[in-house]
């Protein structure tokens, strides 16, 4: 008889006490951390080009990048003027705790505004892994399809955020977009959803808005007394 060990609550225990570890050391640095989720080629690297290249001169920005292998994409946001530091998880679908941990050393973390975490391309297990951010952001984008949200429900629900990205591309990729907004409406009834164009730079100023208010908003929470 084949014996079952449960090792996925331990995997997550001891991933959320690290997590909880980096939340407490981003506080005390009054670092802004972004979680971005998405599955291959929704554009989180470009996104992210595109707000060093915009927001770069007001505030401090650096990236942890998680990819499979290769550190393209980190080389990509360091040429866009954004330090970043590569992870390259080998077969994990996923950044945990323990991994950006040992990446953020790299960084001065009290010297930046915002840190974001591009964690690697999938829409399944990331969603189950906490890094100590305080927004979670789910990019996709119109050549994916318009059901992405009621496929990968688990990601979309955790998302403070949702971009919907490659919007110059909605009419060839016969995408819809009363759809989609349904479909991520009935998974993430409060989060805000964000259409844009990196390629074009079509909708950015509403992300640049979103990011910077939210930062703001969870600095206002962190020096409120309870």
């Amino acid at each position: 008889m084949t014996r079952r060990i449960p090792l996925e609550k331990k995997v997550l225990s001891e991933n959320d006490r690290l997590a909880a570890e980096l939340a407490l050391r981003f506080g005390e640095a009054d670092v802004f951390v972004v979680n971005l989720m998405s599955s291959p080629g929704a554009g989180k690297t470009s996104l992210l080009e595109e707000t060093a290249k915009r927001l770069g001169s007001r505030l401090s920005l650096a990236a942890v990048e998680g990819d499979l292998a290769t550190d393209r994409d980190a080389e990509r946001l360091r040429k866009a003027g954004l330090p970043a530091r590569q992870i390259n998880t080998g077969r994990g679908c996923h950044l945990n705790a323990a991994q950006v941990t040992e990446a953020v050393v790299a960084f001065d973390l009290a010297a930046l505004d915002v840190l974001f975490i591009e964690n690697v391309g999938n829409l399944v297990c990331p969603a189950a892994f906490y890094l100590g951010e305080h927004r979670r952001v789910v990019v996709s984008s119109t050549p994916e399809g318009d059901d992405k949200p009621v496929k990968y429900p688990v990601a979309f629900h955790s998302a403070d955020c949702v971009v919907l990205n490659k919007m110059d591309l909605v009419e060839a990729a016969g995408f819809s977009l009363e759809a989609f907004r349904r479909f991520v409406r009935g998974v993430a009834p409060r989060a805000p959803i964000l259409e844009l164009s990196c390629r074009t730079g079509a909708g950015l100023e509403t992300w640049l808005d979103w990011l910077t208010a939210e930062r703001e908003a969870a600095r206002t929470a962190a020096h409120t007394p309870e």
